[in-house]
């Protein structure tokens, strides 16, 4: 008997949680559309998934600055918008939190190019404040989120933006997004609106921030990305902008194709279980489908499903069957939800992870994955499958990562986040699905 999943709900905020092989493309239900004509009114240029921050003790030899929880400390946090614009505004969160989250101001500024990856520098001139409804000062309850009032800054794609904040008090249960593969750097005291931070301290991650949007552009596609530490980019230097999604952003750019990538995946994450940040089927609805201006996702998961139901336990053929029915259906639903918002779902076959350490799996997980990926190549069941696959497999050893895309037997190498860039097809991000 298949089991039923329970149809996706969102839930309290405090439980949230690709050439060298062939391509299957079966473009089911997507057809090509004029582009409507005149600006849209806000598109998703940069944005991240939040997580919670269980209290715990600071680590030994952590900066004052980045005393937890933060107390009258100012972040300078460091994002790439991938849509050029002349309008931006930004997205506060404070989803997680069970105390209220108090910022005594916040502004943004323009990093000068090249400076991102060691410590960021501004470009010339005064950052912008930021106000929401017209104040300065913001004050989020638990579990709340808010946009800043939209500000005047001319931003090309790929330009790297400063959001500063000054957090007079944050909640214990910080929101966070800790796999951000680039430095925030934190200043005790009053510094949204400075220019220089010569003594500010780094520390990975980014906190309390979950979008950012640009105004003024013409209609485009909006591409968000999410599943797991594979998108999350894990093994990708700080600041190198060498996440899968950044080299598609970059191609795009080089192209000249109109175009923004959106990050939300989370290292860990599950699409059946929370773990490592909410399930995908929990969170799909707001990292994926609620981003401003979104046309298509491009969902890659599964193999932590199936890499963690062996780990320190026995399954069996029933358990087995059991976990492959509930992930066909979890994608089945996902489908649904995407399709009734008129979104073009992709999804990514999983790739070999027999190489793994962390997973080790054995011929019967091997067994799953290949029946898992041949299930979602049926014609029909997606808008397009990204055969991911095919194209870091070992031709020979199919169970193993290509030894020039591998970098721990489960996560891609930089050659191997930039061939996934290079093999997804840039003709489906001309298609539009309608809602049905």
């Amino acid at each position: 008997m298949t089991p039923q999943l329970a149809p996706p709900t969102r839930p309290h905020p405090h439980r949230l949680w690709g050439a060298w092989a062939a391509i299957a493309l079966l473009l089911v239900g997507c057809g090509a559309t004029p582009r409507s004509a005149g600006p849209a009114p806000w598109l998703a240029a940069w944005g991240s998934a939040q997580l919670e921050q269980q209290p715990a003790p600071t680590a030994p030899g952590a900066a004052v600055a980045w005393q937890a929880p933060l107390r009258d400390v100012s972040l300078r946090q460091i994002v790439r918008t991938t849509a050029a614009g002349q309008t931006l505004r930004v997205q506060i969160s404070n989803l997680f939190g069970r105390e209220p989250l108090r910022l005594g101001a916040a502004s943004v500024a323009r990093v000068q190019p090249g400076s991102e990856s060691g410590r960021p520098v501004l470009q010339n001139g005064p950052v912008t404040p930021l106000r929401f409804r017209g104040q300065r000062e913001l004050v989020l309850g638990p579990g709340e989120e808010a946009w800043s009032d939209p500000v005047a800054l001319e931003l090309p794609a790929l330009a790297d933006v400063a959001v500063q904040m000054h957090i007079v008090a944050s909640p214990a249960q910080a929101t966070v997004h800790p796999g951000a593969r680039i430095h925030s750097w934190a200043l005790p005291g009053p510094h949204a609106d400075t220019v220089d931070w010569p003594d500010a301290a780094a520390q990975p991650g980014w906190w309390h921030l979950a979008a950012v949007d640009v105004g003024g552009a013409a209609p485009q596609p909006v591409l968000v990305a999410t599943g797991d530490s594979i998108t999350d980019g894990y093994g990708v230097p700080p600041g190198s902008y060498q996440r899968w999604t950044d080299a598609l952003a970059r191609r795009l750019t080089a192209q000249g194709r109109p175009g923004s990538v959106v990050n939300t995946g989370i290292g860990g994450n599950r699409l059946l279980q929370d773990g490592l940040g909410p399930r995908l089927l929990s969170r799909f609805e707001r990292d994926a489908l609620s981003r401003s201006g979104v046309t298509h996702v491009m969902l890659l998961a599964g193999v932590n499903d199936l890499g963690s139901s062996h780990r320190q336990r026995a399954t069996t053929p029933d358990s087995r069957a059991a976990l492959l029915a509930e992930l066909k259906q979890g994608l089945t639903m996902l489908a649904a939800q995407a399709r009734e918002r008129g979104v073009c779902l992709f999804i990514g076959t999983v790739m070999p992870y027999g190489g793994s350490g962390y997973y080790q799996p054995g011929p019967e997980n091997e067994a799953d994955r290949q029946a898992l990926n041949a299930w979602i190549r049926v014609p029909g069941r997606f808008d397009a499958v990204v055969d991911f696959d095919s194209l870091m497999r070992d031709p020979a050893r199919p169970t193993h990562l290509r030894r020039e895309f591998d970098n721990d037997g489960l996560h891609p190498s930089l050659a191997g986040y930039q061939a996934m860039a290079d093999f997804f097809p840039l003709p489906l991000l001309e298609r539009r699905c309608t809602a049905q």
